[in-house]
């Protein structure tokens, strides 16, 4: 057999199977800039404002001429003069405004107020009961107090028990003197007679008894108030 000629084209088709042609020249470089070219000036702030006006640099922050003051400022204001109440001549709540006052009626100044004299001698448990409303302040009722009173004068025989109680509340209520005797002994042999002493000294200092502790704060209030309650008419 002979020996094939060498075929330089059959050597560069076996180089490249894929393409079957052979590769291109190198090309030129493209991101090279062409000659004379020159770069534009790098970027600077611009130093004048909208009004073409210079702007001179300036410290931060800037320098200010504060002239700190004190607070509040320094006013020549009078000094008030002090406050001297006017004394109170009135009565205050809870408060006696003086002790030891004498009675508005004697012990046996019954016949003063003969209605009461004779309710307190036929029913001696009504006046207390009465009485007893007031002194409380309403808490207890008069009907509540009668039946004790009652009570204590069915059984034991001796009301004074509660009824000497009482007397000594009205006397601080209203810083009465205790006289003409203790409280206790007034009850045990004065009974009648001490009950309506503290009945005519209730009305005397502007309550009644028989219309109650809520009668005494309605008749009060329309007192304070200055209304009057109506009046009764009648058809001609």
């Amino acid at each position: 057999m002979g020996r094939l000629p060498h075929n330089d084209n059959a050597t560069q088709h076996h180089q490249s199977p894929t393409t079957g042609t052979p590769p291109p020249p190198p090309e030129e470089d493209l991101y090279e800039p062409p000659p004379g070219y020159q770069p534009p000036p790098a970027f600077t702030k611009p130093t004048t404002n909208r009004h073409d006006k210079p702007v001179a640099a300036q410290a931060f922050p800037p320098p200010q001429d504060l002239t700190v003051e004190s607070f509040p400022p320094n006013q020549n204001i009078p000094t008030p003069a002090p406050f001297n109440p006017p004394p109170f001549h009135g009565v205050q709540v809870g408060i006696v405004a003086k002790e030891n006052q004498p009675w508005k009626s004697n012990l046996f100044d019954c016949m003063k107020d003969p209605q009461n004299a004779i309710i307190t001698l036929c029913f001696p448990c009504v006046t207390f009961g009465q009485i007893a409303e007031i002194l409380d302040n309403g808490s207890t009722s008069c009907a509540t107090s009668g039946i004790l009173y009652s009570c204590i004068a069915c059984c034991l025989g001796v009301p004074c028990l509660i009824s000497c109680g009482y007397r000594s509340k009205l006397r601080a209520k209203f810083g009465l003197v205790e006289s003409p005797a203790p409280d206790c002994l007034i009850h045990c042999f004065c009974e009648y007679c001490s009950l309506c002493q503290e009945y005519r000294e209730l009305k005397d200092r502007g309550f009644d008894p028989s219309i109650g502790h809520a009668g005494n704060e309605a008749r009060q209030r329309r007192q304070q108030f200055g209304v009057t309650p109506p009046m009764q008419q009648r058809m001609m």
